[in-house]
C-alpha cells in the first residue's frame, strides 16, 4: 500500500567538519486501494439513488368515427387571449370576461352548479404555451376532469370584438 524508498544516496556536503544531513527518504504511496473504494462508493450511490418518475397526464381522445353530442346547456366555453384576458359562457349566453385569479372560484362554482360539466378551451393562436397550462391546473384544482381544446377562429375573435376585448 505505501512504500518507503531508503535509497542509498550520498550526503550533500563535500567539506569535512561540517555537520551530515540525514538521506532524504522517498515515500511512495499505492492508489489503488483508494480507487477500489472510489468505485465501491460510486455504485453504492448509483444503486441506491431514487430516480424521479416522468410526470405524466392521462389523455382520453374520442373516436374519429363517432362524433361526440354535448348538451350545450352543460358545456362551459372558455376563450383565452394573448394578454390572458379569458372569456366565457354557458352554451348560448353571451360572453363574459373573468380575470384569471378569479378562474378556480368561478370554476368550482359552475361544477358544483352542473353535474357533468365539459369545459372547452378555446386558446389564440398567439398565446404563450404558459397560459395553456395556467389554465389547465385551474381545471385540475377546480377538479373539472372533463375538458377538450378547440383552435380559436375567427368567429370567435369577432364575438370578443364585439365585447371590447
Amino acid at each position: 500500500m505505501a512504500g518507503v524508498d531508503a535509497g542509498g544516496g550520498e550526503s550533500r556536503s563535500h567539506k569535512k567538519g561540517k555537520k551530515k544531513r540525514k538521506k532524504r527518504v522517498g515515500i511512495r504511496i499505492d492508489m489503488t486501494p483508494l480507487v477500489d473504494v472510489c468505485m465501491l462508493l460510486l455504485t453504492f450511490f448509483m444503486v441506491t439513488t431514487v430516480f424521479n418518475k416522468p410526470q405524466t397526464m392521462e389523455l382520453n381522445m374520442p373516436p374519429n368515427d363517432n362524433p361526440v353530442e354535448v348538451p350545450m346547456s352543460k358545456l362551459l366555453t372558455l376563450r383565452v387571449m394573448p394578454n390572458m384576458n379569458i372569456y366565457w359562457n354557458m352554451g348560448t349566453e353571451p360572453l363574459n370576461k373573468i380575470e384569471m385569479k378569479d378562474l378556480r372560484k368561478f370554476l368550482i362554482e359552475k361544477r358544483r352548479g352542473i353535474n357533468d360539466l365539459i369545459t372547452l378551451v378555446k386558446i389564440d393562436r398567439d398565446a404563450k404555451y404558459n397560459d395553456m397550462v395556467d389554465v389547465v391546473d385551474e381545471l385540475n384544482l377546480a377538479e373539472i376532469t372533463k375538458f377538450s381544446f378547440d383552435p380559436m377562429k375567427e368567429s370567435d375573435k369577432k364575438l370578443i370584438a364585439k365585447l371590447g376585448g
